[in-house]
C-alpha cells in the first residue's frame, strides 16, 4: 500500500466517526421509538392499548406455565404445587405425589440397608411414572400432570381433568400385610379426544446402593420380564443393554434389584414394549431402568385397565406367593444347576430353617447332609485312586523298561496293566464329576439366598456379603480392597485337600503340582463373594478331609494288592463279557497297534 493509498483510507475513516458521532438520535427520540414498537406488536397480538396514564399493576408470574398454555389439553392440570400423599401397611410405606399421579417412593419396612438406614427402593424425580397420551394432536405424558388425590382409608385416587366429564384416573389400593398394591387406570370421556389404537406406559428410575459389596449388587440386578405364554428372561447385569418385546403379550415387567424387586403386573397384559437397562457411573447408584409398554386402546367411554405392583424382597418363598412365576427372578443357576438348587438344596434348607436356627448351623447342617448323601461316590472315588497308587510302581518299572522317548508305546503298557489288573484309570474323577453339579449349584444358590442377608455368624457379620478381615484402603489386582478371613481359610484347606488327595493318588510331575493352581485363583475370585458361601466350602473340605480318613482306615493297601494280583493271575476268558470300559480299552490298543508299523516304516 503507497503513502496516497493510506491517507486517503485514514481520512474516509475520520469523516464516518464523525457522521456517527454527530448525526445520532437523541434519549428522547430513542425510547419514542421503543415505545412506538412496543405498542404495534401488542396491536398485532389483539391486546387492548391502556391510556398512558392508566397504571397497570404488573400479574404474578406463573414460572410454569402462563395463560396460553392452560387453553390446550389438560390446562387445568399443567399448572399446581406438588402434594403428598402416604400409604401404609404392615409391610410398606408408600409416598404418593400429585405431580404425575404416581409413586414417589417405596420404604420396605423392617429392612435396613448396609449402614442401617431405612431401605428405600426408589425415590424422588429420579423416578418417572406416566402415560404418554395422543391428545387433540399433542402427546402429553401424565408424569408431567397435577392430579388431584383424594383419599379413603388405605386407598388413593388421582384425578387430573381434561374437561367436564373427561378424565385420567388412578387408583391405588394397598391392602393389609400385603406387598402389592392394586393399580387401575380408568380414562373416562376421552374417546373422540385420544388418538391411536395404543397407549404407552413409560417407567423409569435408577436404583441406589442398598448392599456392603456395590460389585454383588451390580451382578445380580437386570430388569426381567415374562412373556404371557412364555418363559421368565431377563436383560444383561454387566453392559449396557436395550431389548424390543415383540415376541407377544408380556405378563410383568420387574426392576429387580440384588434382594429387591418393584414389579408391574398387568392383568390384560401388554401388548409389546421395550426394556433398557444402563450402567451409571455416580457414586452410590447401581442400575437405571427404563421401560416402555403398549397398553391396548379401544376407544371406550370408560377404558379401564387393571394392574398391580409388587414391592418386595426377593425371597424365593415370598415371591412364589405372589403367582405369576415371579420367582424365576432369583437366579438359581443355568441348567441343570437350577433344577439341582430347587429341587434338591432348597427344599433341605427350608427343613432345617424351620428349626428356627442360627444359619450358621443351618449351613454347617446342609452340609453335613450333603456329605453323607454323597459318601458312596467319595469311598469310590478314593478306592479307585488306591488302586492306582498300589499300582504306582508297576507303573514306574513299564515306564522304565520302554523309555520315556516312546509315550504311545508306554500308554500300551499301561492300558494292558489296567485290564489285567481290573483297575478304571477314570474311577476316581467320575463319582468327582458327579459330584461337581451340587459344588456349582452352591456358587449360585448362596449368593441370591435372600435369607442370609444381615445375617451374622462367628466373626461374619452379614453371611450374604464378604468378611472384612483386612482393608486395604486401596484396590489390589486379583484381591480388591480387602482380604476375606473366611475366603482365606477355604483356600488353605483347598490346598491341605490337594496335599492329601496326591498322597492317595500318587500323583506326579506335573500333575502333582497343577490342583495347587486351582485354590490360588478361587482365592481372587471368591474373595469379594459371600462369606457363606466360603462358609460352606471350607466346610465341605473339612468333611470330605475326615471323610477320607475314614475310609483310609477301613481301606487296606495290601487287600487291594492282593486283589489287582489275583484279577492279573485270572486267565483271560474271551467268551465272557466285557465291560464298556474293557471293550474301549481293546479297542484302543488295536489302534495303536495297527499304527505302529505304519510309524515304523516312515
Amino acid at each position: 500500500m503507497d503513502r496516497n493509498t493510506f491517507t486517503g483510507l485514514f481520512l474516509i475513516m475520520i469523516i464516518l466517526g464523525g457522521s456517527f458521532y454527530f448525526f445520532r438520535p437523541s434519549e428522547a427520540e430513542l425510547k419514542k421509538a421503543k415505545e412506538t414498537e412496543r405498542i404495534d406488536s401488542l396491536k398485532k397480538a389483539g391486546a387492548v392499548i391502556a391510556p398512558k396514564d392508566t397504571v397497570i399493576k404488573a400479574a404474578p408470574i406463573n414460572p410454569v406455565v402462563d395463560s396460553l398454555a392452560l387453553k390446550g389439553p389438560f390446562g387445568t392440570a399443567i399448572a399446581g404445587t406438588e402434594s403428598k400423599t402416604v400409604l401404609e401397611n404392615e409391610n410398606l410405606l408408600i409416598t404418593l405425589t400429585n405431580k404425575g399421579g404416581k409413586i414417589l417412593s417405596v420404604q420396605i419396612k423392617g429392612q435396613k440397608t448396609f449402614d442401617g438406614k431405612p431401605l428405600i427402593l426408589f425415590d424422588g424425580g429420579a423416578n418417572k411414572f406416566g402415560l404418554n397420551l395422543n391428545a387433540a394432536g399433542k402427546v402429553i405424558n401424565t408424569n408431567d400432570l397435577y392430579f388431584t388425590p383424594a383419599k379413603t382409608g388405605n386407598k388413593v385416587t388421582m384425578r387430573a381433568d381434561y374437561g367436564t366429564n373427561a378424565y385420567v384416573e388412578f387408583n391405588y389400593d394397598l391392602k393389609a400385610l400385603s406387598n402389592k398394591v392394586a393399580f387401575n387406570v380408568n380414562l373416562v370421556g376421552l374417546q373422540q379426544v385420544i388418538s391411536g389404537n395404543t397407549i404407552n406406559l413409560n417407567w423409569e428410575t435408577t436404583l441406589l446402593q442398598q448392599e456392603k459389596s456395590i460389585e454383588s449388587e451390580h451382578r445380580y440386578s437386570a430388569p426381567y420380564y415374562k412373556y404371557a405364554d412364555g418363559d421368565v428372561n431377563h436383560l444383561s447385569v454387566s453392559k449396557d443393554e436395550k431389548e424390543e418385546l415383540t415376541k407377544g403379550k408380556i405378563q410383568w415387567i420387574s426392576f429387580k434389584q440384588h434382594f429387591f424387586s418393584a414389579s408391574l403386573i398387568a392383568k390384560q397384559a401388554f401388548e409389546k414394549g421395550n426394556l433398557e437397562v444402563k450402567i451409571p457411573t455416580a457414586p452410590g447408584q447401581i442400575k437405571f431402568y427404563g421401560a416402555n409398554m403398549q397398553l391396548p386402546y379401544t376407544h371406550l367411554a370408560n377404558q379401564a385397565y387393571e394392574m398391580e405392583f409388587y414391592f418386595g424382597t426377593n425371597k424365593f418363598s415370598a415371591l412364589k406367593a405372589q403367582g405369576y412365576d415371579l420367582e424365576q427372578q432369583v437366579d438359581m443357576g443355568y441348567w441343570p444347576l437350577k433344577y439341582v438348587n430347587r429341587f434338591i438344596v432348597l427344599p433341605v434348607f427350608n427343613f432345617l430353617n424351620g428349626f428356627g436356627w442360627n444359619y450358621g448351623l443351618i449351613i454347617f447342617a446342609l452340609t453335613i447332609l450333603l456329605k453323607l448323601a454323597l459318601s458312596p461316590l467319595t469311598y469310590k472315588s478314593y478306592l479307585s485312586m488306591a488302586k492306582m497308587r498300589v499300582l504306582k510302581p508297576e507303573m514306574d518299572e513299564i515306564k522304565a523298561k520302554v523309555g520315556e522317548d516312546n509315550p504311545t508305546l508306554v500308554q500300551q503298557e499301561y492300558l494292558k496293566l489296567y485290564k489285567k489288573a481290573g483297575v478304571n484309570p477314570l474311577g476316581g474323577c467320575l463319582p468327582m464329576v458327579l459330584q461337581l453339579p451340587l459344588v456349582m449349584a452352591f456358587f449360585f444358590f448362596f449368593p441370591n439366598l435372600f435369607e442370609l442377608r444381615q445375617e451374622s455368624f462367628l466373626w461374619m457379620k452379614d453371611l450374604s456379603t464378604y468378611d472384612e478381615f483386612i482393608r486395604f484402603g486401596i484396590k489390589i489386582p486379583f484381591i480388591g480392597d480387602h482380604l476375606s478371613l473366611m475366603c482365606v481359610l477355604m483356600t488353605i484347606s483347598t490346598l491341605i485337600m490337594t496335599y492329601f488327595n496326591n498322597q492317595v493318588s500318587g500323583a506326579t510331575g506335573q500333575m502333582k503340582y497343577i490342583g495347587y493352581i486351582m485354590p490360588i485363583i478361587f482365592l481372587g475370585v471368591l474373595n469379594s463373594y459371600p462369606s457363606g458361601l466360603n462358609y460352606y466350602y471350607f466346610l465341605a473340605n473339612l468333611m470330605t478331609f475326615g471323610q477320607q480318613f475314614l475310609i483310609r482306615k477301613m481301606v487296606d493297601d495290601d487287600k487291594i494288592h492282593a486283589l489287582i494280583q489275583q484279577n492279573k493271575a485270572r486267565p483271560a476268558d474271551e467268551k465272557k463279557k466285557k465291560s464298556k470300559f474293557q471293550q474301549r480299552l481293546d479297542d484302543y490298543m488295536r489302534q495303536q497297534q495297527q499304527q505302529l508299523p505304519t510309524k515304523g516304516k516312515k
